[in-house]
């Protein structure tokens, strides 16, 4: 019997003759329809048969439904058994994790994608299966992706009767149909109500959010938003916040609303929280929601939607070996789904929390799962599904090749895949227990050493973090779980007794052994090999994988001298990681663990500013014992040597002043004359080490031993010797030259475009031109320097100087030295390094 028939009068009613002759068709539709046109309840009990409706097919259909939430597919089942007026279960039921209500006559199942995924993975064929309808495939999961990729696969090669919907209220609809094999795009247009966008940005400006952190300025301004809007408008409202720190934080400054019931709804909440949202209440109330509430869902009464503009999005920092959530800015999809909450029913409003010239900024879409999530999972299904790279998949984004790369070695590290990316047996089993491959790897081999239910009950705790009030302590964690009557703990009970059933079942009465502390660790650690890590000092800790990690003031882990780390995240400007969740360890636990990060082995390297020599034992990052080493490798010191020199510079060599001046001589040639003359510079030098410091080099075993290699020898292997260029050195870069005085005059080379002579002016009487060398090429920078030796004049042009600038240095300079000559024709005056009266006593001795 259908209680409501006004119900099934919804805007999608008129798609339906479409949408069921390109399922007769082509056999495949992507459905558009904008939120409350009925699409989630309505379209899959047409297509079941079970109510009548324009096109739909004749005879009984089994319709399966995939919802990305599990509140969202209970609701969806709950909705659709109230319009038939029967029971959940009867003809339409639904399966989420853990949880399965379907009867036997059930011809409507609404199951979460994950669940989907599962049931692929054992009977490709969906039998019994007619159609199936992806729902809300706009949020771009990565397990609906995936489904919709291995059911193309199915319709291709199995069953080509098999129909597919991919439905969605905002979507990139050209792309799915284009996945969908050129699938027709249906469009039902609604019949929504109107609703009033209010721009409603903070006074001032506030923090943007960087990792999980939000800015409690701006969860100030938005209660002070939801008061206003209980203030203007009438009917219940509905805040869109980013997670469920900031719903607590929202709700907590929310209190004295009188009679307005405020109301917490979440993917951890309980369930008849969930459900009293979603029946609705005569008494007026403010829901406070993450995104779970964007798609399937209908509150009732909600005429106002006061937007965060925040969303949580999976990222992984590949280098840290760290996954989280992030909080970023909601795309302007996600926007629209939010405000068409208040618009279901009847007219209303959407508070936006930001200003309208930033709407334009936003992105177009959420970013897809794919592009930024941990690929381990997805890697381990598209193995088990046989096409291990992706590569043959019609998916609408193809994974990074980066994170594919990294998901694969975590597969190979806990034996899910060989050496081709292959799935194994063990990887086989792995996937069927529907958890990250992390942690159902933690299920199969802890199980030996503590048991399985007592492994399943802390794998249970590892796949939905635990509250924040439970520690940062996982045994102390384990405890609060077993112990609490809160939602968290009731899902952990239905989640730890589905894993002790899945878990390995020649395991399950292997006694455990060790107390809670080492259960909990041994099993972290099983899980996360390459977070096992070592104290280093100040609560601080090194983990295998090279990041450093701390503790957080109080921590319960505090003194523990090995930890496995869980939950990490690195906190706003921190140069570290913080903990999260950890348990304590011992050293056995951890080598057996990370075993394939055990190594032991000799290391040579410049450490500290020497050679270092050691026999060390590792995991991965973390020393285990180091003893000197005697006899190295001569390669391996050779290349800690290198290392040094990298790092510090030739001026490790025996530098003496002749080899510095060779040197400079040599860069002033290559910089004018270019090759066959060597380049000196620091990085071609290291490049060419071999031609230039060997044999010296090999026979060096510490720093002393580089500072005795003469760098001038050294540096004269490079000379042109093979083209006859190295004998002109002298003539083309002379070390000195001779000037009318008759001394021989250093030149300085240190400014390699600009060669220096510094020499007394009355040295240079007589000389019109100034000097050149290279071959005539460049002339010398002329310094002429006074009697004290100070530089009087520079010129490059000595003719000029003679005729211009040599009367105002004259004129200022011999009142100050009047015992040197300073002839008014210098041109024609003798050149000297006396002064009048030795120039005298010289000129007459001669």
């Amino acid at each position: 019997m259908i209680r409501d028939l006004a119900a099934l009068n919804l805007p999608v009613r008129a798609a339906l003759p479409g949408l069921c002759a390109a399922l007769e068709g082509p056999g495949s539709a992507v459905l558009c329809a904008p939120p409350g046109t009925g699409k989630t309840t309505l379209v899959p009990l047409a297509l079941a048969g079970l109510i009548e409706a324009p096109g739909a097919f004749a005879g009984v259909r089994r319709v399966v439904v995939a919802e990305p939430r599990r509140i969202a597919a209970r609701a969806a089942a709950r909705r659709m058994a109230w319009l038939l007026g029967e029971k959940v279960g009867e003809s339409v039921g639904y399966t989420v994790r853990g949880e399965r209500v379907v009867g036997p006559r059930a011809r409507v199942e609404v199951v979460t994608t994950g669940v989907l995924l599962q049931r692929l993975q054992r009977d490709q064929e969906l039998a019994g299966v007619d159609v199936v309808v992806i729902d809300e495939c706009h949020e771009r999961h990565l397990d609906a992706d995936t489904v919709a990729a291995f059911l193309v696969d199915v319709r291709a090669a199995l069953r080509p009767e098999l129909r597919l919907v991919a439905a969605s209220a905002t979507t990139d609809a050209q792309g799915w149909a284009r996945i969908l094999g050129g699938a027709p795009v249906v469009e039902a247009h609604g019949t929504a109500h109107p609703v009033e966008v209010v721009w409603a940005p903070p006074a001032r400006p506030v923090r943007p959010p960087h990792g999980m952190r939000v800015d409690p300025a701006l969860l100030t301004h938005v209660a002070s938003v939801v008061r206003r809007a209980l203030a203007e408008r009438d009917g219940d409202v509905l805040c869109f916040l980013p997670g469920v720190g900031e719903i607590a934080r929202v709700a907590g400054q929310l209190g004295g609303l009188g009679d307005v019931e405020v109301l917490q709804v979440h993917g951890r909440a309980p369930a008849d929280v969930q459900d009293a949202v979603l029946a609705g209440s005569p008494g007026r109330r403010v829901v406070l929601a993450t995104s779970v509430a964007e798609s399937s869902l209908t509150v009732p009464g909600v005429r106002v939607v006061v937007d965060s503009g925040l969303a949580r999005e999976p990222r992984v920092d590949h280098a840290r070996g760290l996954s989280a959530l992030a909080t970023v800015r909601a795309s302007q999809a996600a926007g629209r789904q939010r405000a068409g909450r208040a618009g279901r029913e009847a007219p209303g409003a959407v508070y936006r929390c930001w200003a309208e010239a930033e709407d334009a900024r936003l992105p177009r879409f959420p970013a897809p799962e794919i592009k930024v999530a941990d690929l381990a999972a997805f890697a381990l299904q598209t193995a088990c599904w046989g096409d291990p790279d992706a590569s043959g998949l019609a998916l609408l984004d193809p994974p990074p090749g980066g994170a594919m790369a990294a998901a694969r070695e975590v597969l190979a590290a806990v034996g899910a895949v060989d050496a081709a990316g292959r799935v194994t047996e063990r990887g086989t089993r792995m996937a069927r227990v529907g958890l990250h491959p992390r942690l159902a790897r933690a299920l199969l081999d802890a199980a030996a050493l503590v048991g399985t239910r007592r492994a399943a009950e802390v794998v249970a705790l590892l796949s939905e973090e635990p509250p924040r009030e439970y520690g940062d302590d996982l045994a102390a964690a384990w405890r609060s779980a077993r112990r609490g009557q809160d939602g968290y703990a009731a899902r952990w009970r239905t989640e730890a007794r589905r894993l002790t059933s899945a878990g390995v079942k020649d395991q399950a009465a292997a006694p455990g052994s060790g107390g809670e502390e080492r259960v909990a660790g041994v099993v972290a650690a099983l899980a996360f090999p390459e977070r096992v890590a070592r104290a280093v000092g100040g609560g601080t800790y090194l983990m295998a994988n090279g990041t450093r990690a701390e503790l957080r003031p109080g921590s319960a882990l505090t003194g523990a001298e090995w930890i496995a780390v869980a939950v990490a995240d690195r906190p706003v400007g921190a140069g570290h990681a913080r903990v999260l969740l950890g348990a304590q360890i011992d050293e056995d636990a951890a080598r057996r663990a990370a075993a394939p990060l055990c190594s032991e082995r000799d290391e040579v390297a410049w450490s500290g500013g020497d050679l270092v020599a050691r026999h060390v034992e590792r995991l991965g990052a973390v020393e285990l014992a180091v003893r000197p080493l005697k006899d190295p490798d001569p390669s391996l010191v050779r290349e800690a040597l290198l290392a040094g020199l990298r790092e510090e510079g030739t001026g490790l060599l025996k530098w003496s002043r002749g080899a510095r001046e060779l040197r400079e001589r040599l860069a002033f040639l290559r910089r004018h004359l270019g090759a066959p003359w060597p380049d000196v510079s620091e990085s071609a030098l290291h490049a060419r080490v071999d031609e230039w410091l060997e044999p010296e080099l090999s026979k060096a075993r510490r720093r002393a031993d580089l500072g005795r290699i003469d760098a001038g020898q050294a540096l004269g292997r490079l000379l042109p010797w093979a083209t006859g260029e190295a004998v002109r050195l002298d003539e083309l870069a002379p070390e000195r030259l001779e000037v009318p005085s008759g001394s021989r005059i250093r030149i300085d080379y240190s400014d390699p475009g600009q060669p220096v002579l510094a020499v007394k002016l009355q040295e240079m009487f007589g000389l019109a031109e100034t000097p050149r060398i290279a071959a005539g090429k460049v002339p010398v920078v002329v310094h002429l320097l006074s009697p004290a030796g100070r530089p009087a004049a520079v010129t490059a042009d000595l003719a000029s100087f003679w005729r211009e600038g040599y009367r105002a240095v004259r004129a200022e300079l011999r009142g100050r030295y009047p015992k040197h000559p300073w002839p008014q024709d210098p041109a024609a005056a003798e050149p000297t390094r006396f002064t009048k009266a030795r120039q005298a006593r010289e000129g007459g001795s001669a």
